[in-house]
């Protein structure tokens, strides 16, 4: 699996450049997410997350798992190489800390990708290089991609969710943009072949984002 020109993860384009009759316009694909905040004693450690992908997105990968119970090898090749064009996006995420980005490893833990009806799953954990504080911090991440081929996004606002030891002390929000009618015409203009200037950072104009506050 390559890398498609605009960037974006191969496998999205594998499953959709075969199909006719998609809609020409930004976004092609969708991928609804959820969210779970990991910790490590009173430090941020990771993101927990599951990417459920569109029955057209699913497609190929279902094809090629066939009929493959889950834990076989063939679900293990294919969700590593999901994760490795997931990863070269630096997880379609971005984590931010008082201004500045927070890095994540480059090791992703556990992660898996298994059937749901028509519906490919990944679940993994994105692991924050270092962990962070939680004590009367505020962090800020969204997760995206650049060029809005794929819309990437929360159904619920619950779909981002505390563990319990931290449900008394801290609070999360998920906030979702409204981009004007300029921003939404162009996306809507363009076609599967076309990808946005760099610069535009298309996608992050759409990215709801999620600010996790902590006493």
């Amino acid at each position: 699996m390559g890398v498609s020109k605009s960037g974006c993860c191969a496998f999205i384009f594998a499953a959709l450049l075969a199909v006719p009759g998609v809609v020409q316009a930004h976004p092609h694909s969708f991928i609804s997410l959820t969210t779970t905040l990991v910790i490590q004693g009173d430090t941020l450690s990771g993101l927990k997350m599951r990417w459920v992908m569109d029955e057209i997105t699913s497609a190929d990968l279902l094809y090629d798992a066939g009929r493959a119970k889950a834990g076989d090898e063939v679900w293990k090749k294919l969700a590593a190489e999901v994760m490795a064009n997931v990863l070269a996006q630096h997880y379609f995420t971005e984590f931010w800390h008082n201004g500045q980005k927070v890095t994540f490893s480059a090791t992703p833990q556990d992660y898996q990708l298994s059937r749901e009806e028509h519906k490919a799953v990944l679940s993994f954990v994105l692991p924050l290089a270092k962990p962070q504080p939680l004590a009367g911090q505020s962090y800020r991440f969204s997760t995206f991609d650049p060029t809005y081929y794929v819309d990437m996004f929360y159904e619920n606002d619950s779909d981002v969710t505390l563990p319990k030891a931290l449900q008394q002390r801290c609070r999360v929000a998920v906030k979702t943009p409204e981009p004007g009618e300029e921003v939404l015409a162009f996306a809507q203009s363009l076609d599967k072949a076309d990808a946005p200037p760099e610069d535009m950072n298309l996608g992050k104009q759409f990215a709801q984002e999620v600010t996790l506050s902590c006493q």
